[in-house]
């Protein structure tokens, strides 16, 4: 375990791997510190919002807590992981008010301007442990700007139960509070298909399998993966498209602080007309280079992670998706895995930039008709079947 006086810096010190297929390798992942704390939050019913074709309300909601919390810990590095209608994180003992605030914040935000309930918590790591489970973090480094945290240990999921059970929660902030979302956007349209499918993907464990098989397959469907161009990441190597008006003009007018929201409207329109300008035409402002700027939004995007189990957002043919699907199922009938699997025609992207200037702005990927969401029911039915 990491001692307590140098808990604060836990984070920072985890060396950066690459390479998406050395993944599993135990010795990536350090073990959090006795004394952090796990945030976890997600959208009640959120299978009603996509069924309502609410993707992009459910999409913003999950990136809005990364957002808030970021923000309201100045930028100071922390683990989190974005799960499309929700989020989980982790913080040091010194960052958890702020983060209790923010998260109280995000979820009277989410239901005042988004029309959708969020279950926020906190859990202690001493009640995770308590439960013989872990929360590990790894540091994925998908191109030279930024890196993602990875986590392991059934800690997270240990987590969302109890969240989901009513326990450790925390409770919204008054009405009309909202929290620091600068820097949240989603100006880019839509990513069709480039290959034949967008496939949602998760997987987890059976609790009480073997961990070497489960390793084994998740090294399997990711060495499948790899076999796509790109290792099937839906991002075109131009970047997405960028239209004006954006089609998330009044989900970013939302994250605006104060005034009437047809000033905030009016004001991203400005904004977003001017930056659309800059961008389609090339032209380059100071340090801002448009060019390095959609370089940087394709290798940034989050399109696979893991969090006690494998997360991914494929653009793939029906050959690997076929693929996929059989490696999966076979290792299901034989009780090392839990799956779903959620085919659409496009994917959608939700960023963070805090600066335009650094080349480590975030952009989280999902799939655009249901996404993590409605492979994550796929999963969940999975679990319940006979």
């Amino acid at each position: 375990m990491v001692a307590a006086g140098g808990s604060e810096i836990f984070y920072g010190g985890i060396p950066v791997f690459r390479g998406f297929a050395r993944l599993m390798e135990p010795s990536l992942y350090s073990p959090l510190p006795d004394d952090w704390t796990i945030g976890v939050a997600d959208i009640v019913e959120s299978t009603k919002a996509i069924a309502a074709q609410r993707y992009k309300s459910v999409n913003m909601a999950g990136a809005s807590v990364i957002a808030a919390v970021t923000n309201a810990l100045q930028g100071r590095e922390f683990p989190f992981v974005f799960g499309g209608d929700g989020a989980s994180f982790a913080v040091a003992p010194a960052d958890l008010d702020a983060a209790r605030a923010a998260l109280a914040a995000t979820a009277t935000w989410v239901r005042d301007d988004l029309d959708l309930i969020m279950r926020v918590a906190l859990v202690p790591m001493e009640a995770i442990r308590a439960q013989g489970l872990d929360v590990r973090v790894a540091r994925f480094g998908p191109s030279a700007n930024l890196s993602y945290a990875m986590f392991s240990g059934g800690g997270l999921g240990f987590a969302e139960a109890a969240m989901k059970r009513g326990e450790f929660a925390v409770a919204p902030a008054s009405p009309g509070t909202q929290p620091d979302l600068s820097g949240l956007s989603c100006r880019f349209e839509e990513i069709p298909s480039a290959r034949g499918v967008i496939l949602s993907v998760l997987v987890a464990p059976v609790r009480g399998s073997d961990p070497d098989a489960f390793r084994r397959t998740i090294e399997d469907v990711i060495a499948l993966a790899e076999q796509s161009p790109d290792a099937g990441r839906p991002v075109p190597s131009g970047g997405p498209a960028l239209r004006w008006p954006p089609q998330g003009l009044d989900f970013e007018a939302r994250t605006k602080r104060g005034g009437p929201l047809f000033a905030r409207r009016l004001l991203v329109l400005a904004v977003t007309l001017w930056v659309t300008t800059i961008m389609r035409f090339g032209i380059r402002i100071g340090k801002f280079v448009p060019r390095d700027y959609v370089r940087q939004v394709v290798e940034n995007s989050d399109f696979r992670k893991h969090d006690d189990g494998l997360r991914m957002i494929l653009d793939c043919s029906e050959e690997l998706a076929q693929a996929l699907a059989e490696r999966l199922a076979q290792a299901s009938a034989s009780g090392v895995v839990r799956y779903g699997l959620h085919r659409q025609d496009a994917a959608m992207m939700t960023c963070f930039t805090p600066s335009a200037m650094r080349s480590d702005h975030v952009h989280f990927i999902d799939g655009a008709r249901g996404g993590y969401a409605s492979a994550a029911t796929a999963l969940k039915a999975m679990s319940t079947s006979p």
